[in-house]
């Protein structure tokens, strides 16, 4: 049975989106060309170094033939969710990133995973043998928005724990810095440094068990007395 390509050489939106809650996002791609939307699944990280290697080749690509290049933005004009319902057509795999001269597009294939080996060859290619791909041509401007919006859509999940750098979860966070103290989620993220009698006037808060010693010694240790002052006086 022959692969099916799914080409889009002048689609209206190609975008990265996610559906669900932060700490439990799934990543989608979605193409659409009027009223044809063909999704695909694929994992954070590729959709990370995606957008990475689109602003490489686009830079390469003016350096190389002096084509000029809109410059890199973090401003995003499509911020609308993805189109619902999301059917994902298969699970990424392979990716493959090119460039085509004649109509000055960088050209996307995303390929079906496959459980084999499969000739890489195939990849940018219209052979029958291979995993079935989406082929999505964008020009220098839609590219570089591709990969600014695919940027937040990454930045908007949880929020780093100020203290270890490992993602909070909603329900709070076993931070290894705090020994394990499982600690609420919305005041870890309002501590950018740990100042013991600001942190301790947060945390008492939440939990008055979870405080900063400022001091070591306790005043109330009988073996902190002086012993010049202590016992009965000497006539």
């Amino acid at each position: 049975m022959s692969r099916a390509i799914h080409v889009f050489r002048s689609p209206d939106r190609f975008v990265a989106g996610t559906i669900g809650q932060p700490g439990d996002r799934t990543f989608y791609l979605q193409a659409v060309h009027e009223t044809r939307i063909i999704s695909v699944m694929l994992e954070k990280q590729q959709v990370q170094i995606l957008a990475d290697r689109i602003g490489a080749l686009l830079d390469e690509i003016h350096r190389r033939f002096g084509t000029p290049i809109p410059p890199a933005t973090d401003r995003v004009g499509d911020l609308s969710p993805l189109v619902m319902p999301v059917d994902a057509e298969f699970r990424v795999g392979t990716m493959g990133l090119g460039w085509d001269a004649e109509s000055e597009a960088v050209v996307v294939e995303l390929l079906a995973i496959t459980e084999g080996e499969f000739d890489e060859s195939v990849v940018l290619d219209d052979t029958d043998e291979g995993p079935d791909a989406v082929r999505v041509f964008l020009t220098t401007t839609a590219a570089r928005e591709f990969a600014a919006r695919s940027s937040k859509v990454i930045s908007a999940g949880r929020q780093p724990c100020p203290l270890c750098s490992e993602p909070l979860d909603p329900e709070g966070h076993l931070c290894v810095r705090t020994n394990g103290y499982k600690r609420d989620a919305q005041l870890s993220k309002s501590i950018d440094f740990i100042d013991p009698e600001v942190f301790n006037s947060l945390a008492a808060q939440t939990d008055p068990s979870f405080l900063v010693d400022e001091d070591d010694d306790d005043p109330e240790d009988p073996d902190d007395e002086d012993p010049g002052t202590s016992g009965p006086s000497q006539a």
